[in-house]
């Protein structure tokens, strides 16, 4: 047998292929037990190899991407994961009904469940990824530590066991020695994962590290190990067949994360050595041959500042940015999510696309981001015949990707990767607190900055109220004939008010900011959702929000009244969407400032609300099971 592939680099469709030629079988039909951007990828694939597919979807998913595109879809149950995309009953259901004769899991959910696929073997339906025993060796985060060992893997110390309760975690984090890693043994994905630098945080996280895990994955056993402050995340990408053969494939960097959960990547590591990666991949393919390991599979390390490196896990499946496997030009993929959780619908999103920029993503215009799964709107990547080229066109992609109607986090992405630490390659999984210890706020305009998108606005202001003058081309009232050519505005931009002198001079426009006058040309295509303006000879692409009032208008807003601030102290309002999973407190329950108060989940993770001062209690609007929205009121003090 013999298998061609087009791609210098492997990309997901030619890698999916690879998978399904390695298993030496082909399918009439596949089903896909997932949803979202893995989904589109899988079906993607399948319609280019010939093969029929199957969606499952909850209920609030029905007019999903991944639904529409597969030839067969169906329902598996209403919207919390327990109850559609990890109830292996109903699934196991819809592969009997549709005749399925193979399940593509995709990362996260079922992917890793030993128990999904034994099933699955028993009713001779195949599973796109490796055995069942290697799924629960290295699916185990305990087991696969024990293995690792055994293989001579380097590994993070730490109680190779099940913590059984609170009480027992503080003792093996205090034998341990803080700080230690709380951590889900059946997880992933950051989900279920807690730092704890204390017995308080040991019990703190415990809780809500159990109760995630078994959210997100069924099961809710934790493990501890000892927390490697500062370190880098690297991975190694391994693939093995049915017959003894393993090989490593470089690695991918992984060390810009938030909330455990990694947002950059990149590869090759600015950071390794030949002999580091080298010894890196070798410990990688050991460790995959000692639990007869096939398929496609990720080992993930920590590396510190003396490139001593520690197995962290294996992921028995495809990863979540497994875009390709990197043979020779720099990549750099991010992660671009809803960095809150909405209910609100996507209203636009325009994407870049060339040769050397890929965007992958399970959404389209008018789809919902719900608060029930992961906030991931897609992944952009970049390829590069060195690394700054593969920065600069990162940078060009954030800079023309449209997103309307949810918040997200593209302004912070763009300002990782042009930040000096990470352009030098000075980074470790610190690198956003580090850098960012308030909180990402948003790009700090210089003056040279903030006076270039005054006059764009201006400019754009001026040149939208000159085409609302005419119809098709020529002027709405024929007889009337405007000879203005100045205006004066005034641009509300952050706290600050600024006065804008603009005149038009054919198709350009001179802006007077702070006493400078700037010149603004473009094509002012309107209707485009991007606009590239040349200012004073340098070219920009801009998108801001701000507000433009005429001279008069201006004047005029000042006798508006203003909406007098709510005093927070007192109430507890929900900072976003999500379902509260517990209520601590009753009406005339005195709490203490910092005192929790309740605890919402939104997309997998669990955050707790607590009291802003010491007070009693006055009354208490949620109960546990509630859906609440963002700005709900959930408790009141007196």
């Amino acid at each position: 047998a013999k298998a061609s592939f087009t791609c210098k680099n492997l990309c997901s469709a030619c890698f999916s292929r690879l998978l399904l030629f390695f298993s030496l079988q082909t399918f009439e039909k596949l089903l896909i037990a997932n949803r979202g951007e893995i989904a589109c990828r899988v079906i993607k694939t399948c319609k280019k190899m010939g093969i029929k597919t199957v969606a499952i979807h909850s209920d609030v998913d029905a007019n999903a991407v991944h639904v529409k595109m597969a030839d067969e879809a169906v329902c598996v149950g209403p919207a919390p994961t327990s109850k559609s995309y990890l109830n292996m009953d109903a699934i196991m259901e819809v592969i009997r009904k549709t005749r399925a004769q193979a399940v593509h899991p995709g990362y996260g959910f079922l992917s890793e469940n030993k128990e999904f696929a034994r099933r699955l073997a028993s009713e001779g339906v195949t599973f796109i990824g490796p055995d069942t025993h290697a799924i629960q060796a290295m699916g185990d985060k305990i087991e696969s530590k024990l293995l690792a060992k055994n293989a001579k893997v380097n590994t993070i110390p730490g109680f190779d066991g099940v913590v059984k309760d609170a009480d027992e975690a503080v003792r093996i984090a205090r034998e341990i020695g803080y700080p230690v890693m709380i951590k889900a043994s059946a997880g992933g994905g950051g989900k279920g994962m807690r730092i704890a630098w204390d017995d308080e945080e040991t019990r703190e996280g415990f809780r809500f590290s159990s109760q995630e895990a078994a959210s997100s994955f069924g099961d809710d056993r934790l493990l501890i190990e000892k927390f490697i402050d500062n370190p880098r995340h690297i991975e190694i990408q391994v693939l093995a067949d049915k017959h003894g053969n393993a090989l490593w494939l470089n690695e991918r960097e992984c060390s810009i994360q938030r909330r455990n959960q990694k947002v950059v990547e990149e590869a090759p590591s600015t950071f390794l050595d030949p002999e580091t990666r080298r010894a890196m991949g070798e410990q990688a393919v050991a460790l995959a041959k000692a639990v007869k390991y096939s398929s496609a599979g990720t080992v993930e390390f920590l590396v510190d500042s003396s490139k001593n490196f520690y197995f962290l896990e294996m992921n028995t499946r495809l990863q979540v940015r497994k875009t390709t496997l990197q043979i020779q030009e720099n990549l750099l993929t991010e992660k671009i999510y809803s960095h809150k959780p909405s209910y609100a619908r996507l209203c636009s999103s325009e994407p870049l696309h060339s040769t050397q920029v890929r965007v992958d993503s399970g959404i389209q215009q008018g789809s919902d981001i719900s608060i029930y799964y992961d906030p991931m709107i897609s992944k952009l990547i970049t390829y590069g015949s060195n690394r700054a080229e593969a920065l600069k066109r990162m940078e060009e992609a954030l800079d023309n990707y449209v997103i309307r109607g949810v918040a997200h986090n593209i302004s912070l992405l763009r300002e990782v990767i042009v930040h000096p630490r990470f352009v030098q390659g000075d980074i470790s999984t610190k690198f956003l607190p580090e850098v960012y210890p308030d909180g990402f706020k948003g790009h700090k305009l210089t003056d040279h900055e903030r006076r270039q998108l005054l006059a764009t606005a201006a400019s754009l202001y001026v040149a939208e109220q000159l085409r609302s003058q005419r119809f098709l081309g020529t002027p709405r009232i024929p007889i009337a004939k405007s000879k203005r050519s100045s205006w004066e505005l005034s641009v509300h931009l952050g706290d600050g008010i600024y006065p804008v002198a603009v005149s038009k001079d054919g198709s350009s426009f001179s802006v007077e900011v702070d006493g400078m006058k700037l010149n603004v040309t473009s094509e002012w295509n309107l209707a485009s959702p991007l606009l590239s303006v040349t200012i004073d000879g340098t070219q920009r692409t801009i998108q801001y929000k701000l507000q433009i009032l005429t001279k008069v208008a201006a004047e005029l807003s000042k006798y508006m009244p203003e909406k007098a601030a709510e005093d927070t102290s007192s109430i507890l309002r929900s900072p976003m969407p999500g379902t509260v999973v517990a209520v601590s407190v009753k009406p005339g329950d005195m709490v203490s400032e910092g005192q929790e108060i309740c605890v919402i989940e939104a997309m997998k993770m669990q955050n707790s609300m607590i009291a802003a001062k010491t007070g009693k209690v006055k009354a208490v609007h949620c109960k546990a099971g509630d859906t609440v929205g963002e700005e709900d009121l959930l408790v009141e003090l007196e």
